[in-house]
Protein backbone atom coordinates (compact mmCIF):
# COMPACT_ATOMS: atom_id res chain seq x y z
CA UNK A 1 0.00 0.00 0.00
CA UNK A 2 1.26 3.46 -0.87
CA UNK A 3 1.84 5.54 2.26
CA UNK A 4 1.59 9.25 1.58
CA UNK A 5 3.77 11.34 3.94
CA UNK A 6 1.96 13.99 6.03
CA UNK A 7 3.88 16.90 4.51
CA UNK A 8 2.40 15.98 1.12
CA UNK A 9 -1.01 17.11 2.30
CA UNK A 10 0.28 20.34 3.81
CA UNK A 11 2.00 21.32 0.57
CA UNK A 12 -0.94 20.08 -1.55
CA UNK A 13 -3.49 22.17 0.32
CA UNK A 14 -1.24 25.24 0.29
CA UNK A 15 -0.76 25.04 -3.46
CA UNK A 16 -4.45 24.45 -4.08
CA UNK A 17 -5.49 27.41 -1.93
CA UNK A 18 -3.05 29.66 -3.76
CA UNK A 19 -4.25 28.45 -7.18
CA UNK A 20 -7.93 28.35 -6.08
CA UNK A 21 -8.17 24.79 -7.46
CA UNK A 22 -9.60 22.40 -4.86
CA UNK A 23 -10.45 19.47 -7.14
CA UNK A 24 -7.50 17.25 -6.00
CA UNK A 25 -8.98 17.23 -2.50
CA UNK A 26 -11.78 14.88 -3.55
CA UNK A 27 -9.32 12.15 -4.53
CA UNK A 28 -7.73 12.06 -1.06
CA UNK A 29 -10.70 13.17 1.06
CA UNK A 30 -10.76 10.19 3.44
CA UNK A 31 -6.98 10.22 3.88
CA UNK A 32 -7.13 13.92 4.69
CA UNK A 33 -9.85 13.35 7.29
CA UNK A 34 -7.75 10.74 9.07
CA UNK A 35 -4.59 12.86 8.80
CA UNK A 36 -6.10 16.01 10.29
CA UNK A 37 -7.79 14.09 13.10
CA UNK A 38 -4.39 12.81 14.23
CA UNK A 39 -2.03 15.77 13.71
CA UNK A 40 -1.49 18.28 16.49
CA UNK A 41 -1.35 21.94 15.45
CA UNK A 42 2.16 23.35 15.76
CA UNK A 43 3.30 26.92 15.04
CA UNK A 44 6.69 28.19 13.89
CA UNK A 45 7.84 31.43 15.54
CA UNK A 46 10.49 33.78 14.16
CA UNK A 47 11.81 36.81 16.11
CA UNK A 48 12.54 39.43 13.41
CA UNK A 49 12.24 42.72 15.30
CA UNK A 50 15.83 43.88 14.90
CA UNK A 51 17.83 45.74 12.28
CA UNK A 52 21.41 44.66 11.65
CA UNK A 53 24.13 47.23 12.32
CA UNK A 54 26.61 45.06 10.42
CA UNK A 55 24.28 45.23 7.41
CA UNK A 56 24.10 49.02 7.53
CA UNK A 57 20.85 49.09 9.49
CA UNK A 58 19.07 46.87 6.97
CA UNK A 59 16.86 43.85 7.63
CA UNK A 60 19.22 40.89 7.40
CA UNK A 61 16.43 38.40 6.74
CA UNK A 62 15.94 39.87 3.26
CA UNK A 63 19.49 39.16 2.10
CA UNK A 64 19.17 37.02 -1.06
CA UNK A 65 21.03 33.80 -0.38
CA UNK A 66 18.95 31.11 -2.09
CA UNK A 67 19.91 29.40 -5.38
CA UNK A 68 16.74 30.83 -6.97
CA UNK A 69 17.10 34.28 -5.47
CA UNK A 70 15.22 33.46 -2.26
CA UNK A 71 15.73 35.76 0.68
CA UNK A 72 17.13 34.32 3.90
CA UNK A 73 13.70 34.23 5.55
CA UNK A 74 12.03 32.73 2.46
CA UNK A 75 14.61 29.95 2.35
CA UNK A 76 14.07 29.20 6.04
CA UNK A 77 10.30 29.19 5.54
CA UNK A 78 10.61 26.78 2.62
CA UNK A 79 12.46 24.40 4.92
CA UNK A 80 10.29 24.80 8.01
CA UNK A 81 6.88 24.65 6.34
CA UNK A 82 7.66 21.23 4.82
CA UNK A 83 7.58 19.83 8.36
CA UNK A 84 3.85 20.51 8.70
CA UNK A 85 3.50 23.71 10.75
CA UNK A 86 -0.03 25.12 10.71
CA UNK A 87 0.79 28.72 11.60
CA UNK A 88 3.68 31.15 11.11
CA UNK A 89 4.29 33.94 13.62
CA UNK A 90 6.70 36.81 13.05
CA UNK A 91 7.68 38.87 16.09
CA UNK A 92 8.27 42.28 14.53
CA UNK A 93 9.08 45.84 15.61
CA UNK A 94 7.78 49.16 14.35
CA UNK A 95 10.81 49.25 12.05
CA UNK A 96 10.32 45.79 10.52
CA UNK A 97 6.55 45.24 10.58
CA UNK A 98 5.64 47.08 7.39
CA UNK A 99 8.32 45.58 5.15
CA UNK A 100 7.61 42.03 6.38
CA UNK A 101 3.93 42.48 5.61
CA UNK A 102 4.74 43.84 2.15
CA UNK A 103 7.22 41.07 1.36
CA UNK A 104 5.36 38.08 2.83
CA UNK A 105 1.73 39.12 3.24
CA UNK A 106 -0.69 37.03 5.29
CA UNK A 107 0.17 33.57 3.92
CA UNK A 108 3.16 31.52 2.85
CA UNK A 109 2.38 28.46 0.75
CA UNK A 110 -1.14 28.56 2.09
CA UNK A 111 -0.06 28.68 5.75
CA UNK A 112 -1.43 31.71 7.65
CA UNK A 113 1.01 34.33 8.93
CA UNK A 114 0.43 36.45 12.02
CA UNK A 115 2.48 39.46 13.10
CA UNK A 116 3.17 40.20 16.76
CA UNK A 117 4.63 43.56 17.75
CA UNK A 118 7.53 43.72 20.24
CA UNK A 119 7.68 47.28 21.55
CA UNK A 120 9.81 49.24 24.01
CA UNK A 121 9.90 52.72 25.51
CA UNK A 122 12.82 54.57 23.91
CA UNK A 123 12.86 57.00 26.83
CA UNK A 124 13.90 54.15 29.12
CA UNK A 125 15.50 51.59 26.81
CA UNK A 126 17.97 51.52 23.91
CA UNK A 127 16.41 48.31 22.53
CA UNK A 128 13.74 45.69 23.36
CA UNK A 129 14.13 43.44 26.39
CA UNK A 130 15.45 40.45 24.44
CA UNK A 131 14.48 37.12 22.93
CA UNK A 132 12.65 35.70 25.97
CA UNK A 133 10.50 38.84 26.06
CA UNK A 134 9.84 38.28 22.34
CA UNK A 135 8.42 34.85 23.21
CA UNK A 136 6.21 36.46 25.87
CA UNK A 137 4.77 38.81 23.24
CA UNK A 138 3.10 35.78 21.60
CA UNK A 139 1.06 34.76 24.67
CA UNK A 140 -2.25 35.98 23.20
CA UNK A 141 -1.51 34.43 19.80
CA UNK A 142 -0.48 30.89 20.68
CA UNK A 143 -2.74 28.13 21.98
CA UNK A 144 -0.67 25.28 20.54
CA UNK A 145 2.92 24.00 20.80
CA UNK A 146 5.50 25.87 18.76
CA UNK A 147 9.07 25.92 17.54
CA UNK A 148 11.05 29.09 18.22
CA UNK A 149 14.03 29.76 15.95
CA UNK A 150 16.28 32.57 14.74
CA UNK A 151 15.12 34.40 11.65
CA UNK A 152 18.62 34.76 10.21
CA UNK A 153 19.82 31.16 10.42
CA UNK A 154 19.41 28.18 8.09
CA UNK A 155 18.70 25.03 10.10
CA UNK A 156 17.71 22.43 7.47
CA UNK A 157 14.49 20.56 6.62
CA UNK A 158 15.33 17.52 8.75
CA UNK A 159 15.94 19.71 11.79
CA UNK A 160 12.45 21.21 11.69
CA UNK A 161 10.91 17.77 11.09
CA UNK A 162 12.67 16.37 14.16
CA UNK A 163 11.17 19.03 16.42
CA UNK A 164 7.75 18.98 14.74
CA UNK A 165 7.56 15.19 15.14
CA UNK A 166 8.68 15.45 18.76
CA UNK A 167 5.78 17.79 19.54
CA UNK A 168 3.37 15.38 17.85
CA UNK A 169 4.47 12.60 20.18
CA UNK A 170 5.49 14.27 23.43
CA UNK A 171 4.27 16.83 25.96
CA UNK A 172 7.87 17.74 26.84
CA UNK A 173 10.03 20.52 25.43
CA UNK A 174 12.89 19.77 23.04
CA UNK A 175 15.89 21.30 21.35
CA UNK A 176 18.68 20.53 18.89
CA UNK A 177 22.29 20.13 19.99
CA UNK A 178 24.97 21.04 17.44
CA UNK A 179 28.55 19.87 17.76
CA UNK A 180 30.60 22.93 18.61
CA UNK A 181 33.19 22.40 15.87
CA UNK A 182 30.43 22.68 13.24
CA UNK A 183 29.12 26.08 14.38
CA UNK A 184 32.21 28.16 15.11
CA UNK A 185 34.27 30.09 12.55
CA UNK A 186 37.76 29.20 11.40
CA UNK A 187 38.99 32.52 12.76
CA UNK A 188 37.76 34.95 15.39
CA UNK A 189 35.68 34.29 18.48
CA UNK A 190 32.00 33.70 19.16
CA UNK A 191 29.84 32.97 22.15
CA UNK A 192 27.62 29.91 22.36
CA UNK A 193 25.26 28.30 24.84
CA UNK A 194 26.83 24.95 25.81
CA UNK A 195 24.50 22.13 26.84
CA UNK A 196 25.08 19.88 29.81
CA UNK A 197 23.05 16.70 29.36
CA UNK A 198 22.26 13.51 31.26
CA UNK A 199 22.62 9.91 30.13
CA UNK A 200 18.96 9.79 29.01
CA UNK A 201 19.41 12.56 26.46
CA UNK A 202 17.84 15.42 28.40
CA UNK A 203 19.21 18.92 29.01
CA UNK A 204 20.51 19.58 32.54
CA UNK A 205 21.81 23.09 31.97
CA UNK A 206 22.67 25.60 29.25
CA UNK A 207 25.84 27.56 29.99
CA UNK A 208 26.60 30.80 28.19
CA UNK A 209 30.24 30.68 27.14
CA UNK A 210 31.99 33.70 25.67
CA UNK A 211 35.00 34.27 23.39
CA UNK A 212 35.19 30.73 22.01
CA UNK A 213 38.00 30.26 19.49
CA UNK A 214 38.47 27.16 17.36
CA UNK A 215 42.12 26.68 18.28
CA UNK A 216 41.62 27.37 21.99
CA UNK A 217 38.72 25.14 22.99
CA UNK A 218 40.69 23.52 25.82
CA UNK A 219 41.09 26.93 27.50
CA UNK A 220 37.31 26.94 28.00
CA UNK A 221 37.18 23.23 28.96
CA UNK A 222 35.37 22.53 25.71
CA UNK A 223 35.69 19.78 23.11
CA UNK A 224 34.96 19.69 19.41
CA UNK A 225 31.92 17.51 20.05
CA UNK A 226 30.54 19.63 22.90
CA UNK A 227 26.85 20.20 22.16
CA UNK A 228 25.71 23.78 21.84
CA UNK A 229 22.49 25.67 21.22
CA UNK A 230 21.67 27.66 18.10
CA UNK A 231 18.50 29.13 19.61
CA UNK A 232 16.12 26.45 18.38
CA UNK A 233 13.49 25.25 20.86
CA UNK A 234 10.26 23.25 20.75
CA UNK A 235 7.97 24.55 23.50
CA UNK A 236 4.42 24.56 24.83
CA UNK A 237 2.23 27.59 25.71
CA UNK A 238 2.70 26.85 29.42
CA UNK A 239 6.34 27.88 29.00
CA UNK A 240 5.19 31.32 27.81
CA UNK A 241 3.14 31.76 30.98
CA UNK A 242 6.14 30.84 33.11
CA UNK A 243 8.44 33.18 31.18
CA UNK A 244 5.95 36.03 31.45
CA UNK A 245 5.90 35.80 35.26
CA UNK A 246 9.69 35.93 35.28
CA UNK A 247 9.74 38.82 32.80
CA UNK A 248 7.63 40.99 35.09
CA UNK A 249 10.07 40.44 37.96
CA UNK A 250 13.08 40.87 35.65
CA UNK A 251 11.85 44.29 34.51
CA UNK A 252 11.24 45.43 38.09
CA UNK A 253 14.65 44.21 39.23
CA UNK A 254 16.42 45.92 36.32
CA UNK A 255 14.41 49.13 36.05
CA UNK A 256 16.64 51.92 34.75
CA UNK A 257 19.02 49.58 32.91
CA UNK A 258 18.85 50.57 29.25
CA UNK A 259 20.65 47.53 27.82
CA UNK A 260 20.19 44.38 29.93
CA UNK A 261 18.23 41.64 28.14
CA UNK A 262 15.89 38.82 29.11
CA UNK A 263 17.33 36.07 26.90
CA UNK A 264 15.75 32.77 25.92
CA UNK A 265 18.80 30.46 26.44
CA UNK A 266 19.38 31.74 29.97
CA UNK A 267 15.72 31.50 30.95
CA UNK A 268 15.28 28.07 29.39
CA UNK A 269 18.27 26.87 31.42
CA UNK A 270 16.69 28.18 34.61
CA UNK A 271 13.40 26.46 33.87
CA UNK A 272 15.24 23.18 33.29
CA UNK A 273 17.44 23.53 36.39
CA UNK A 274 14.38 24.31 38.53
CA UNK A 275 12.63 21.28 37.01
CA UNK A 276 9.82 23.41 35.69
CA UNK A 277 10.25 21.74 32.29
CA UNK A 278 11.96 18.67 30.84
CA UNK A 279 13.83 19.20 27.58
CA UNK A 280 14.84 16.40 25.24
CA UNK A 281 17.92 17.07 23.11
CA UNK A 282 18.28 15.74 19.56
CA UNK A 283 21.04 15.61 16.96
CA UNK A 284 20.37 16.62 13.37
CA UNK A 285 22.01 15.46 10.12
CA UNK A 286 21.64 18.99 8.72
CA UNK A 287 24.31 21.64 8.66
CA UNK A 288 23.64 24.97 10.30
CA UNK A 289 24.36 28.16 8.36
CA UNK A 290 24.33 31.63 9.87
CA UNK A 291 24.55 35.03 8.25
CA UNK A 292 26.30 37.37 10.68
CA UNK A 293 28.36 39.63 8.42
CA UNK A 294 27.71 40.85 4.84
CA UNK A 295 30.53 38.63 3.52
CA UNK A 296 28.65 35.57 4.86
CA UNK A 297 25.99 36.09 2.19
CA UNK A 298 28.20 34.86 -0.63
CA UNK A 299 29.55 31.95 1.42
CA UNK A 300 26.05 30.71 2.31
CA UNK A 301 24.83 31.34 -1.25
CA UNK A 302 27.55 29.07 -2.67
CA UNK A 303 26.96 26.34 -0.08
CA UNK A 304 23.23 26.30 -0.79
CA UNK A 305 23.85 26.42 -4.54
CA UNK A 306 25.99 23.29 -4.24
CA UNK A 307 23.35 21.67 -2.03
CA UNK A 308 25.93 21.24 0.72
CA UNK A 309 23.29 20.87 3.42
CA UNK A 310 24.15 17.70 5.33
CA UNK A 311 26.94 17.06 7.75
CA UNK A 312 29.14 14.04 6.95
CA UNK A 313 28.28 12.57 10.36
CA UNK A 314 25.57 10.04 10.99
CA UNK A 315 23.75 9.73 14.29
Amino acid sequence: MLIIPPEFYIVLIGLMVESKNLSPLHKHYKSLQVFFSMVKEVAIVYPVAGLSSRFGGKIKQFARIGPNGETLIEYSLKQSTKAGFSKIIFIVSEKTERIFKIMLGDRFRGIPIEYVLQEFDSKERDKPWGTAEAVCCTKDFLDCPFVFCNGDDIYGENTFKILFNHLQESEESATIGYELIDVIPEEGSVHRGIFKTNEKGYVKKLIETFDIEKEKLDEKNLKEDSLCSMNLFALYPEVIEELNKRLIKFKLDNKGDRKIEFLIPREISRLVEEKRIKMKIYHTPDKWFGVTNPEDEEIVRELLKNNNLLTPKTY
